[in-house]
């Protein structure tokens, strides 16, 4: 079933989507044919110099642009998310001194995953993938082989210098695998998590393991976008066993990563993690969980308290969110009157997380807007065959 265009859930993220690209979109160095997305608005003179370089944060950017993608096409508009996709590939290319290669394994699962994407939306659309999402991958998959060794007993390095493993890169390469055909390699990491990282106590994902001197130390941080691409993962490798994991840890965030919500007397809103990397975690978790709403496979108590969880937070950031007033902008790119900006924290609105005036961080605002792309997606009800694609 496809959303129309004009429903509101589609109108709200399609303006989320127009926001973000207004205020953060711009060419890199302002060469043709590139994109980027600047890490803080109003962006600074020369930004896209300056360190640090949020390699992860491109990635979601480019997921977001896939999931606008997969809105317009389902709803029967041509997506102009193949066209930004490609420019922001090269765009990252270019920034990271013409390599796709990052010192994070996570960050390169991350781009993996939304070139990936990218791919089969321009299958969908044009009906032929693109050479350069192709590149991608295969520049950045022996680097997650090359990650993924026995020490420790499995999973996934963190970065290069192979001290420590986690949810966060372990889960996404996990999804990966999955996505290229390979099964083994998937379930061999997801295990690892289950048997390494799952709290029995809590029943969600713990952050990882540090190998040193002393031996393996866990580290017990329990975050919410270590549970989305794990529940991905499950969803992908699709066994009985598979899904009733997935149902449970949807049960576990519902219990254990949840707040009042700020607009429904009784209702409950995912927590987040502020700012910096923090400000995209519960956006990761909030994309999955709307695989889980729309999977018919899974049982209908799962699946409605995954879309609960995605629709109360999209839209307690929907209503706490605040419009850029004429001269608030002092972006050499344009005013960006009128463009909306999110809150970081779903508890709170817009006006108190980012008063007038103030910079705003790229990373909340794809937060806000991946969960007003998972709610359409939700009020769609997208085919369970569909779900790898549209999210």
């Amino acid at each position: 079933m496809s959303e129309p265009a004009n429903s509101p859930a589609s109108v709200r993220a399609a303006v989320a989507a127009g926001s973000v690209i207004t205020l953060f979109g711009h060419r890199l160095l302002h060469l043709p044919g590139t994109g980027l997305a600047a890490v803080r608005w109003p962006r600074p003179w020369a930004a896209d110099l300056r360190p640090p370089w949020h390699y992860w944060w491109q990635a979601h950017y480019l997921d977001c642009l896939v999931d606008a993608g997969w809105r317009e096409h389902r709803s029967g508009l041509p997506p102009a998310a193949l066209r930004l996709g490609h420019q922001l590939l090269r765009g990252i290319r270019l920034r990271n001194l013409g390599r796709y290669p990052n010192l994070y394994y996570d960050d390169m699962a991350w781009l993996a995953l939304a070139a990936g994407r990218l791919d089969e939306l321009a299958r969908a659309v044009t009906g032929a993938g693109t050479r350069q999402s192709r590149a991608v991958i295969d520049v950045l998959a022996p680097r997650l082989i090359s990650a993924s060794t026995d020490d420790a007993g499995g999973g996934v390095f963190w970065n290069t210098r192979r001290t420590f493993k986690n949810t966060a890169a372990t889960a996404p390469a996990a999804l990966f695998f999955a996505r290229a055909g390979e099964p083994e390699r998937t379930r061999a990491l997801t295990d690892w998590l289950r048997d390494r990282l799952l709290d029995p106590d809590s029943g969600l994902y713990l952050d990882g393991v540090r190998l040193g001197r002393r031996g393996v130390e866990t580290v017990r941080s329990r975050y919410t976008y270590n549970q989305g691409p794990v529940l991905g993962a499950l969803l992908a490798l699709g066994d009985p066993a598979d899904l009733d994991a997935a149902a449970r840890l949807v049960d576990a965030v519902d219990a254990g990563l949840t707040r009042p919500s700020p607009v429904v007397a009784g209702a409950k809103v995912l927590i987040t993690h502020g700012g910096g990397d923090g400000g995209l975690f519960t956006g990761i978790l909030v994309r999955y969980l709307a695989a889980v709403a729309i999977d018919a496979r899974l049982p209908p108590t799962a699946r409605s308290t995954a879309a609960r969880l995605v629709t109360g937070t999209a839209d307690a950031l929907w209503t706490g969110r605040r419009r850029v007033p004429p001269g608030e902008s002092r972006s050499a790119e344009g005013p960006g009157d009128g463009a909306l900006i999110f809150s970081a924290d779903a508890g709170v609105d817009a006006a108190t997380s980012y008063p007038l005036g103030g910079p705003v961080e790229l990373s909340t605002q794809l937060q806000a807007w991946m969960s007003l792309e998972a709610a359409a997606v939700c009020v769609g009800g997208t085919a369970a065959e569909d779900s790898t694609s549209v999210v």
